[in-house]
């Protein structure tokens, strides 16, 4: 059987899956569409969380900034699973016990205002709609090569199925289908990086190859990527690179935005207790702890691959011919995210950074063998982790695996950041402000409709993201970090922050974030519109995926400013924020 219908029986297959899951679990009110009825069992709830969590940018992308950013690009993974740890511990069990449906809904209550409940929808929107770019963007490159199909018509296959299954079942609908879809990307993610350890370790576990020797040179596999890329002019891959500030800043975008990412968040209010919130939170921990210890294993086993693929008889031999290209990259050139130009005419692709400095050792030997420059001219960092089991020569049924985990991880977060965006109009705006007297059968074809509007949106802006998937998910992190997360923690853990000061504070923190960040990205994310670039950024060395940890601290100054120059919130209100806190159950969700 050949690869291309391996791929789609393997892909089919779990579509089928995930769509009849959909229709078994068809939402029929407005408490199963946004919190599945509460009735999600703790541990069921921890795997759907976890491959809610793991989206494009943890499994497609993550693993690929890793292989080419090296040390640098640790941050994401100490940020992301820092935040995690946070959310689990200082805002879930208590926005559970509060019992509402949304975000937005907790704000408007803890701060007694439709103006900061609409402020909050805005943010969650922008910050929603930023993140499902990034997963949209692994869809088509997903889609692109395993259906090879060029990644725009990727993107619309990809839309099309999470509009059948995000729109027909809700919540409900979602949380088990993303249970389906743990199961499949975490095997998919895995079963790849087994093998391709033992390939060059020996080591049957990734994350213990990592640091062990490899095959074929008996050094440690980490000296023989580090000296393969010091010979050829690429940055080390275990040395820092970046600030020391910007790495700072950059985790804690990360941490502090993960924490206040709603389709995250919104999670916790699908289970019946507050304990179970917790609880749920610990398995979700451990399920993502799978694909995150093995993640550093696979960019850096990923990336010696690359290099001695280019470079089959090392950095002093020859580079490989155009002739004797593996046939992985011709089936990614379809996609267009992968091309080489033989440059000098010699036949062979010489891979090497031709942005060295002109005395460095690598460009004097480019000047005495006469290459004229890089020619592996495009490498999509995005399409590593699908490519792999090609580059390692694996079995055809692991790749067919690694493509239908792929889309799981992308489509899986997709369909919470929708039902996020979704709830927010449907049940904030529209039934929170709008027309508070909507029936419950009016608010849920209002939830459907904003849904497809969204995916509408997320589709077109994914055809020119901002940047690879885990840079535009980091973005997205940033704006939740300056804007929704300071609301969330002052509002469970101050008495003191009025509806005046948790609105300036929100409105300040989106703004200046979302200005910084399209100064750098361009104006709402129109290619050649920016003034600036990450390589040259406006404020020191923060670039524009680190700037989300200043506007939190922006946030949370003119909240506290405001706050203390304006009157006191309501004594109700204080007793409010002070019965949260105490551990004595939840009460059932309510509706306004």
């Amino acid at each position: 059987m050949d690869q291309y219908t391996l791929n789609l029986l393997v892909i089919g297959a779990s579509f089928a899956l995930y769509i009849g899951i959909a229709i078994w679990a068809r939402a029929g009110s407005t408490s199963e569409f946004y919190a599945a009825g509460r009735g999600v069992h703790p541990v069921m709830n921890g795997m759907a969380t976890a491959a809610d969590w793991m989206s494009a940018a943890s499994f497609i992308s993550m693993a690929g900034i890793i292989a080419f950013g090296g040390y640098d690009a640790s941050a994401y993974l100490m940020g992301w699973t820092g935040g995690y740890v946070l959310l689990a511990m200082m805002l879930a069990p208590y926005l559970r016990k509060f019992g509402k449906f949304t975000v937005p809904e907790f704000i408007g209550d803890r701060f007694y205002s439709s103006s900061a409940r609409m402020v909050a929808v805005v943010c969650l929107i922008v910050a929603s709609v930023t993140y499902v770019i990034g997963q949209m963007t692994g869809v088509g490159v997903a889609f692109s090569r395993f259906l090879e199909v060029d990644s725009a018509t990727g993107l619309y296959i990809g839309a099309a199925i999470v509009f059948v299954y995000a729109v027909l079942g809700g919540m409900k609908g979602i949380t088990y289908t993303q249970v389906a879809q743990y199961c499949v990307l975490i095997f998919a993610y895995t079963i790849p990086a087994i093998f391709i350890s033992l390939q060059l370790t020996g080591n049957p576990i990734p994350p213990l190859g990592l640091f062990s020797d490899h095959v074929g040179s008996g050094q440690p596999i980490l000296a023989t990527l580090e000296a393969t890329l010091r010979d050829l002019g690429f940055t080390t891959y275990t040395e820092r690179h970046d600030s020391m500030l910007n790495m700072f800043l950059f985790t804690m975008s990360l941490m502090i935005g993960t924490a206040g990412l709603p389709h995250v968040i919104v999670r916790f209010f699908t289970v019946p207790r507050v304990a179970d919130a917790r609880t749920s939170a610990g398995w979700a921990l451990v399920f993502i702890a799978v694909l995150y210890l093995t993640a550093p294993a696979v960019g850096a086993m990923a990336r010696l691959n690359i290099m001695t693929t280019m470079w089959p008889n090392g950095v002093q031999g020859e580079a490989i011919s155009e002739a004797d290209l593996p046939q992985w990259f011709a089936n990614w050139q379809v996609t267009g995210l992968l091309a080489v130009e033989d440059k000098n005419g010699d036949g062979k692709i010489q891979f090497y950074n031709d942005k060295s400095p002109a005395d460095s050792p690598v460009m004097q030997t480019a000047t005495e063998r006469g290459w004229q420059g890089n020619e592996l001219t495009t490498f999509n960092q995005d399409i590593l982790v699908l490519a792999n089991p090609e580059i390692a020569n694996l079995p055809g049924w692991v790749i067919a695996l690694v493509a239908a985990g792929g889309l799981a991880a992308a489509l899986s977060t997709a369909a919470g950041l929708l039902l996020a965006i979704s709830s927010a109009i449907s049940h904030d705006l529209i039934k929170g402000a709008i027309n508070p007297n909507i029936s419950e059968a009016g608010e849920l074809m209002a939830a459907r409709i904003s849904m497809g509007v969204a995916i509408a949106v997320a589709t077109y802006l994914g055809l020119n993201p901002p940047g690879f998937a885990a840079q535009t998910v980091a973005l997205a992190f940033g704006i939740a970090a300056a804007s929704i997360f300071p609301a969330l923690m002052m509002g469970i853990f101050s008495t003191r922050i009025n509806n005046k000061g948790a609105v300036a504070g929100m409105l300040s923190g989106l703004l200046i974030t979302v200005i910084y960040i399209f100064l750098h990205k361009g104006w709402f994310f129109i290619p050649e519109t920016n003034s600036f670039t990450d390589a040259d950024p406006l404020l020191l060395s923060i670039k524009s995926t680190s700037f989300g940890a200043i506007g939190a601290v922006i946030n949370f100054a003119v909240a506290y400013f405001v706050s203390n120059a304006t009157e006191e919130p309501p004594a109700e209100i204080r007793d409010l924020v002070e019965s949260v806190r105490v551990p004595r159950g939840a009460g059932t969700a309510t509706t306004h």
